[in-house]
């Protein structure tokens, strides 16, 4: 995964914030059912949020490593909330990064 500009980060921020955060994660924590679901997600869609709940007990970091050995790049973290991104060539209406 090619690193995002700052640019390329604000514009996925700026899609990311109408969207709610579709997989959350809890006192199960990050399990690889979890992890399939998020990587058959964000080839379909590329950007996705995610939350974790209080009683999750994650830490963030660990989460951030197990996406980076799926190529998916953390585009933002606020608080309990993670924005996510992989790219997918494939897709005909895919996102659209500036420069």
């Amino acid at each position: 995964m090619n690193t995002l500009t700052g640019k390329q980060k604000s514009h996925l921020r700026s899609l990311a914030m109408k969207k709610k955060p579709l997989f959350r994660i809890g006192k199960e924590g990050i399990t690889p059912t979890l992890l399939a679901a998020i990587d058959d997600y964000i080839t379909k869609n590329e950007l996705l949020k995610i939350a974790f709940l209080d009683a999750s007990g994650i830490v963030i970091e660990e989460l951030a490593e197990a996406l980076a050995k799926l190529d998916i790049a953390v585009v933002q973290t606020i608080g309990k909330n993670f924005v996510v991104y992989r790219r997918n060539p494939k897709l005909e209406h895919g996102i659209e990064l500036p420069r």
